[in-house]
């Protein structure tokens, strides 16, 4: 369930770059971004200190990751194939751990 305005930026964010990911599943295969799940998990625990805080799945089964730590602040974004190929989208700093209420809906409208 998602949260907050940020994970629902995250997860469109993701979901474009999947779809476009999708369409040329052989260059994102070779792509300097990408390789096996368990080496990028890996990679990004041991260099960053970053652990998965959100997932979902889009479209043909691609599931979409948001790494981060939350002692640097850094953060990366991963989607990964049914084939277990893992692509890096984004990554940055300053991310921030929320747990924000959705607002109030008014049904009187």
């Amino acid at each position: 369930m998602l949260k907050t305005t940020f994970e629902i930026a995250v997860l469109r964010c993701a979901t474009l770059a999947a779809i476009c990911l999708m369409s040329l599943p052989a260059a994102a295969q070779t792509s300097n971004n990408c390789a096996p799940r368990d080496q990028v998990v890996q990679r990004l625990a041991e260099r960053y200190g970053e652990s998965r805080q959100s997932i979902g799945i889009g479209q043909r089964g691609v599931v979409m990751e948001t790494f981060a730590s939350a002692d640097t602040g850094s953060w990366t974004i991963t989607i990964t194939t049914p084939g277990g190929v893992t692509c890096l989208v984004a990554s940055g700093q300053s991310f921030e751990f929320l747990a924000e209420a959705l607002p109030v809906v008014d049904s009187d409208a």
